[in-house]
Formats: C-alpha cells, structure tokens, sequence
C-alpha cells in the first residue's frame, strides 16, 4: 500500500473495526484506503486509527465516493405487501459481504434457513438463520446486523430477526460454485 493510494475522511464517521467488530469514530482527515468495495459497504485500511474498518455506504460521500445502488435500495420503502417476494430477500442478502472476504454471504454458505410467514399487519416477517466462518468472528453481529436491515427495506417485510447459529459448524464445502470462483477455488 502506498500513500498515494490514501485518501482523508471528509468527515467524521462510525465504522466496524474488523475483525473484533467495535464501533469506533474515524475522524475527518483521517487517511484511508480502500480495499474492498462490495453491496453497499467499503471495507478501508486507516494505518494511522489502527487498522482495517467497514464503513456504511450511507457514509460513502466521506470517501468521496456517492451512495451505491444497494445502500440505496436497502432505504426502507413503504410501498406495501403487494410487491413482496422471496427473491427480493435473497438478492439483498448477496449484498451482504463479510469485509474480508469478497463473496457474498449466500455465497459464502452462511445462510442457513429462511422462513417468511404473516404478518398481523399484513406484511411479512422474515426469519433468518446464519452462522459465520469462525465463531469468534466479531463481526457477526455487524453482518447480522447489515442483513436485518436490507431486508426490513424490502416493501412489505414488516418483521426481520436473523439469528447466528452454530449447528451445523460451518465447512468451506458450503461455499458455492460461484463463491468458488470468485476466491479461484476451483
């Protein structure tokens, strides 16, 4: 990495610490590089604030960078249960990645189960069942976290709960074909 690489914040903003997952402030000017940039979310390397952070892309202007398309489609839509599918639930849990790793989480294998049921209101509740690659992984509630909220932006989700599960371990033999290919495992 060399300094030309860097860029400063243009503004204070919370970040993960990877991988123990802490919020922590990064302050404006603060030298930053970009590592990954992948569902919405920027993975950064800030040498001088102690190491690699996950930065939201609602914050992607402090980057210079503008708000990418599935932070902005992950912004809640009220638009009602009508447009409700199944798919739409996956496709914003492929915009979750673990900042380490650039493959999405369905792809990863860490997706569990998915049950969607009524509602009282009307609309959906979504559960989710995920685990991670190592069960100390900080980051777990960070990504749990990222996948509840996409999928509450969904129009008619009106309930989410993603819970991290341990049974079955996760195994790399989970990872899919096209996992596989992205981290050149095939």
């Amino acid at each position: 990495m060399s300094n030309t690489d860097q860029q400063p914040l243009t503004r204070d903003v919370r970040a993960t610490q990877i991988p123990s997952g802490n919020i922590v402030e990064l302050k404006a000017g603060t030298p930053v590089m970009i590592t990954q940039a992948l569902g919405g979310t920027f993975t950064v390397v800030a040498p001088t604030a102690g190491g690699l952070f996950r930065i939201n892309g609602a914050d992607a202007d402090a980057l210079g960078k503008d708000q990418s398309a599935p932070a902005k489609e992950a912004q809640r839509d009220d638009s009602g249960a009508a447009s409700f599918a199944e798919e739409k639930v996956w496709e914003q849990l492929r915009n979750c990645y673990d900042p380490e790793i650039p493959v999405n989480i369905v792809d990863l294998g860490l997706i569990y189960n998915l049950a969607i049921s009524a509602a009282p209101d009307g609309g959906k509740n979504v559960d989710v069942q995920m685990t991670l690659t190592a069960p100390g992984c900080g980051m777990g509630p960070a990504l749990a976290a990222d996948a509840h909220e996409r999928i509450l932006g969904i129009p008619g989700v009106s309930n989410v709960n993603v819970a991290l599960v341990w049974d079955p371990p996760w195994s790399p033999e989970r990872i899919s074909v096209a996992g596989r290919e992205k981290l050149g495992m095939v």
